[in-house]
């Protein structure tokens, strides 16, 4: 059985990820592959999560932190340069689970460091979490990746991952937070490169066998089509908020003109139904407002970019309809 060790020199997450499923739906099955890779600062939410349950949106468009949606569940995590990330892929008549979690933790022994396995998905040092995993399988090939706690921003799990929190009634999956440390602590010379050659040299030792290492960047995108199709999907807004699971959002307030009893039904990121009590005397605003907020994206840029072409038409509401605006967008941030 061959080898083949893929690292990526890009720290763009679509692109990482894109390079996950290229690995996993389009490479020869039939070789044990490692890929290890890191990523600027992002939010990785599962592919059953809701964005703006997990996430707070407007902090992470203003420090500009990526938003990535993966392939596989789970709940949502905090990545940035500080996180190595490793992938396993093996024919599924010669997966071994076992092996890959023993190759981690024959690295991390080599930099001095005893981790253990903990349950089916994680590793530990002591009493602390420091890699989770995750696992997909297909007819013919098994898929293992996992992250690994090397120096990461812990400030920034509480900066990113706390919402605010608002009246949503969601369904999809919920994160749970654990107990974590960064190997630093452990010792406090290990980064990326040292931790990322003492895996590879894991590998080789497991297999009793070497490979050359296959450097990805950017222009890997224009070698493959099937790699660059899956970056244009990992990017897409559509990928990223619109396949968050059906949610509502219900929120009300009192304005000088009137009190507003907002109703949102959000399927697929879009607005599809809007209903609105009111007791404010001008009908036509309400009425206005739910035209101009039904089938819309639920995005905040857009809303607000909608009701003020709305307030240019009718500039007898304008100051009402600047109201909502103000009022809707800021409920919407995290």
């Amino acid at each position: 059985m061959k080898l083949r060790i893929l690292k990526s020199a890009v720290t763009n997450p679509w692109f990482n990820l894109a390079t996950e499923d290229w690995i996993f739906n389009t490479l020869d099955a039939d070789s044990h592959t490692l890929f290890l890779w890191r990523n600027s600062e992002t939010v990785v939410i599962g592919r059953s999560q809701n964005p703006w349950v997990e996430c707070k949106i407007d902090k992470m468009e203003a420090d500009e932190v990526f938003l990535a949606r993966r392939q596989s569940g789970g709940g949502a995590v905090f990545h940035d340069l500080g996180n190595t990330n490793f992938t396993f892929l093996s024919p599924k008549n010669d997966y071994d689970q076992d092996a890959n979690f023993t190759i981690i933790i024959n690295a991390l022994k080599k930099l001095g460091i005893e981790a253990d396995l903990s349950g089916r998905n994680d590793m530990q040092v002591g009493d602390k979490k420091i890699s989770g995993s995750a696992f997909k399988h297909a007819a013919d090939r098994s898929f293992h990746h996992g992250t690994l706690l090397v120096n990461a921003n812990m400030q920034k799990l509480g900066d990113y991952l706390n919402p605010h929190p608002l009246k949503l009634k969601a369904k999809g999956i919920k994160s749970v937070r654990a107990r974590v440390a960064n190997l630093v602590e452990f010792n406090e010379n290990i980064n990326h490169e040292t931790l990322s050659d003492a895996i590879i040299e894991a590998f080789y030792e497991y297999y009793n066998d070497t490979a050359p290492v296959e450097e990805l960047d950017e222009a890997s995108l224009a070698k493959q089509p099937a790699l660059n199709k899956y970056y244009q999907q990992m990017a897409d807004w559509d990928w990223r908020f619109g396949k968050t699971p059906e949610f509502s959002h219900h929120i009300e307030t009192r304005f000088d003109w009137g009190i507003i009893d907002l109703h949102l039904d959000v399927k697929q990121a879009v607005i599809r139904d809007v209903v609105i009590f009111s007791d404010a005397l001008n009908v036509e605003l309400i009425d206005l407002l739910k035209e101009t907020l039904t089938d819309i994206k639920y995005d905040r840029h857009e809303i607000k970019a909608k009701l003020a072409e709305l307030g240019k038409a009718h500039a007898d509401l304008a100051a009402q309809i600047d109201d909502v605006s103000k009022w809707l967008t800021s409920e919407m941030e995290g």
